[in-house]
């Protein structure tokens, strides 16, 4: 749960973006059914521990993914390893429960056991959509190795040896809340949505205080107390752009994410920014860099 919310503002994907934010929820639902269950098993309440060392040095590997070209090591690291290897626990901790005494516990683990089914499904396919070159399926299988390794080192999240791998299925009806189909189309709803006279006036204005640097122009086309992230000020502050572009377009809710292209001598700089309408017009909630391209040679 933790994980996943750090990550949301970090990952510039629309796609990956929302299937970690639909998750986030669920997540915490599982750490707050456990955690209430604890002191029914006289333990203390709502208190986790890591089984060892090795695992604690596993899930510090699985967060170092925070830069913005990382997505693919983000999905990979949670659905392709993480989450996996707790629905396997999950699964083999109902099989060995008392079930005369014990029937609580496994109502919670099979809840969580089904949500992680789901998320697993969803999160491989949004995966499968971002990896999209030879170079990326190279980096999926050589982080997906190395967190293995360091998950089997440490005996897995209870430190007793890792349980047998469940199969999952992918499903042909997922739920609305997190259908990767949805998520991905979001990526390429620009086509269809037209941006309204009064986002495209504030966009342009944000682009062009981007441009110039302008702290107080920034200011005024952000929603009050946002800031800008040492990222994006830095690839601002270390090329020259002089030109914009609106390249993509995505409604999420009464939102509306928005792919910017900043272009000059330096090469481009791609920004999503998110934006929101108040009663003084649309302003900016958070601005991520996709992507940084070298200039091209003549």
């Amino acid at each position: 749960m933790r994980v996943l919310g750090g990550w949301i503002a970090l990952t510039p994907e629309v796609s990956a973006k929302l299937v970690m934010g639909r998750h986030v929820w669920d997540n915490a639902q599982h750490a707050d059914a456990l955690g209430r269950r604890l002191p029914e098993l006289r333990a203390q309440a709502q208190i986790s521990e890591s089984a060892n060392p090795a695992f604690v040095a596993c899930f510090d590997a699985i967060e170092e993914a925070e830069q913005p070209g990382e997505t693919v090591e983000r999905l990979v690291g949670v659905y392709g390893v993480l989450k996996p290897h707790l629905l396997s626990t999950y699964e083999d901790h109902m099989r060995r429960v008392n079930e005369v005494y014990e029937p609580p516990t496994r109502r919670i683990l099979a809840r969580c056991a089904e949500d992680e089914r789901r998320h697993i499904t969803a999160g491989a396919a949004v995966l499968r959509h971002l990896v999209t070159s030879p170079a990326l399926e190279m980096r999926a299988r050589a982080w997906q190795s190395r967190i293995e390794q360091l998950l089997a080192a440490a005996g897995g999240v209870t430190g007793a040896g890792l349980p047998p791998a469940v199969e999952v299925r992918p499903t042909t009806a997922a739920s609305l809340s997190d259908d990767p189909r949805e998520l991905i189309g979001l990526e390429h709803a620009g086509a269809t949505l037209t941006i309204p006279a009064d986002l495209e006036s504030g966009v342009d204005q944000l682009a062009d205080a981007l441009i110039a640097l302008d702290q107080e122009r920034l200011r005024r086309c952000c929603v009050p107390g946002m800031e800008l992230s040492e990222s994006v000020l830095a690839v601002l502050t270390g090329r020259k752009v002089d030109s914009h572009k609106i390249v993509a377009l995505a409604r999420v809710g009464h939102q509306r994410l928005v792919k910017l292209r900043l272009q000059g001598p330096d090469g481009a700089i791609v920004l999503v920014s998110r934006w929101t309408p108040g009663q003084d017009g649309w302003r900016a909630a958070a601005l991520d860099v996709a992507a940084v391209e070298a200039a091209r040679p003549d």
